[in-house]
């Protein structure tokens, strides 16, 4: 079974450009240089699901035209994966559905702090429906896609990568344990975050990235969650080893 992948959006928790700023990359008349807060879409011919819903969620539905969703999967609960969930109210109305959403308990908790009206006894009309479904370690499906999670840490924070068939998304990362990296290996393509060039608490930088991909050996990869900071798309990307691109929003792949 094939699957899409639509990137709804390649940026880092500022977005590209970055509010205020004029660097070069900011500046960028180039649209590969406009970045939203990152996101994908997965879809088969029966399932479709989006992994994270950021500030951007709106547009980046908008954008792709997306008229029908299965269900919401989340990696981790910083507001740039999250906020964008009240947008889902949409389909409850237009799909007559109650969204299922995936989360670690973590994130449910802080869906429940950061959303607590939907979660409220007295429930105001017209609030998003949703029922969330907790998940850890163990594979899952979502309709017929079949998700297996990757631990990865976010500098001390626990954040979810997944693979599905031979494709894997792995965002907000800078460390990956051996025994998770065993679930990397024989993959088509890597989507990796690799946020810029200098040092970063949480992040993998630029030549980390690229050094993992040569140790897990992927035929394809991508770079996402990148920052202003890491250059214009143009100028890096002919830095890069010819199996890897940076992603771009819109970009969209068969796998």
């Amino acid at each position: 079974m094939s699957i899409k992948v639509t990137f709804l959006g390649t940026g880092t928790s500022q977005g590209v450009p970055l509010v205020a700023c004029e660097c070069e990359v900011c500046s960028s008349d180039d649209s590969r240089d406009k970045r939203l807060r990152s996101s994908i879409l997965i879809e088969t011919e029966k399932t479709r699901l989006i992994i994270d819903t950021g500030p951007d969620f709106r547009y980046q539905l908008l954008r792709e035209k997306i008229k029908r969703l299965d269900a919401v999967v989340y990696t981790h609960e910083h507001k740039d994966h999250i906020a964008g969930l009240d947008e889902v109210k949409a389909f409850n109305f237009i799909n007559k559905m109650r969204m299922p959403v995936y989360a670690t308990k973590n994130v449910e908790k802080a869906l429940h702090r950061e959303f607590a009206y939907i979660f409220s006894e007295e429930k105001y009309p017209g609030i998003p429906e949703i029922d969330i479904t907790n998940f850890d370690e163990e594979p899952f499906y979502v309709g017929d896609i079949l998700l297996q999670p990757i631990n990865v840490l976010h500098y001390k924070m626990q954040v979810k990568g997944f693979r599905v068939n031979d494709f894997a998304y792995i965002t907000d990362a800078n460390f990956i344990a051996e025994n998770e990296k065993n679930k990397l290996k024989d993959l088509n393509v890597l989507v990796l975050n690799s946020l810029r060039r200098e040092p970063h608490v949480s992040h993998f930088t630029f030549e980390e990235a690229i050094e993992l991909v040569k140790e897990l050996k992927p035929r394809k990869a991508y770079f996402t969650h990148i920052s202003h900071q890491l250059g214009l798309h143009e100028n890096v990307s002919k830095e890069l080893p010819s199996n890897i691109e940076l992603a771009v929003d819109g970009l969209q792949l068969i796998i």
